[in-house]
């Protein structure tokens, strides 16, 4: 059984992989790195799909937050019923969180099958060329002539860790990049045991892809790093920077709205300016009869 699994990796994900890599430097300038960066741009385009949908997934659970919040709210003595009613948000709302994970499912197995495919195609033993011809279709032009490859780029030499080259710049890009990636994807979360999971998540990955840097062969961390600049630039021109950058917008400051006049309602049930008019009128008619009345008494009291 482990055999039979042996071969249909090194038919379907390890020997296409050498060739693309091999084929890749030949076209480059027989520059292994830029055959890396074209082969991260080749792998990022079949993956795009996906991609797509992670980042529209994130950005649909970004979007329910405000509801999330409700339940959890409403049912915060019951986990079970939060849980229930949280699973029929998401089916009513077309939301698969597991969508989230596809892009980082499919990069397990091309991490490996590129570590394997680096290690062979830059083989730091003479004998191991003999392995690395096996490999290579010789109906594909330009492979066997491109043999033996150059694994010098930059400062870097691709085929060893960057801690045999004391080298630290590229696994602190690995390491960056990396958290630059998880932030912007991150989903915040109301629920406090979700957010110290996104919390733990967003420094264990680069910490712990920074560590495999220095021990493994220095053109995978260069895939990395260039993977994750990509992914960088996909997300940014979908969603923005995320929750990378601080949010800049402010809350202004509320304004009171002036009190409005109260309507007095007329005796005769209108209001308005009318209204005010009618009841100056009788104000002044009313005045005016008092001092007709006070002006008749004292008249009397005169003639008296």
């Amino acid at each position: 059984m482990l055999e039979f699994i042996g071969l249909i990796w090194d038919q379907l994900i390890l020997g296409p992989m050498v060739n693309c890599l091999v084929f890749l430097y030949a076209i480059m300038f027989d520059n292994f790195g830029l055959s890396i960066l074209l082969f991260t741009v080749v792998i990022r385009l079949i993956t795009m799909p996906l991609t797509l949908k992670q980042i529209r997934m994130t950005r649909q659970m970004t979007m329910l937050q405000p509801q999330m919040r409700e339940l959890q709210q409403r049912y915060k003595d019951d986990r079970q019923r939060l849980s229930q009613e949280t699973m029929r948000l998401y089916r009513e709302q077309g939301v698969n969180p597991l969508g989230c994970l596809g892009p980082m499912v499919i990069q397990m197995p091309v991490w490996i099958g590129l570590y394997q495919a680096i290690i062979q195609t830059l083989p730091t033993q003479p004998e191991r060329l003999i392995g690395l011809s096996q490999k290579l279709y010789s109906w594909l032009p330009m492979v066997n002539e491109a043999v033996p490859l150059s694994s010098g780029f930059l400062w870097m030499d691709l085929a060893l860790g960057p801690g045999e080259q004391s080298d630290f710049l590229l696994p602190a890009l690995v390491g960056l990049s990396m958290w630059a990636v998880q932030k912007m994807s991150t989903v915040p979360s109301a629920d406090p045991r979700q957010a110290q999971t996104n919390t733990m998540m967003l420094w264990m990955m680069p910490l712990m892809l920074t560590f495999f840097s220095f021990q493994l062969p220095s053109g995978l961390a260069l895939y990395w790093v260039a993977s994750n600049l990509i992914q960088m630039g996909i997300q940014y021109f979908i969603t923005g920077w995320g929750n990378l950058l601080p949010s800049r917008t402010e809350t202004a400051p509320a304004q009171v709205a002036p009190a409005q006049p109260v309507k007095e309602i007329a005796q005769d049930g209108d209001t308005g300016d009318n209204g005010k008019n009618r009841r100056g009128g009788n104000r002044n008619r009313s005045g005016a009869a008092r001092r007709r009345a006070r002006s008749g008494r004292n008249r009397r009291n005169q003639s008296r």
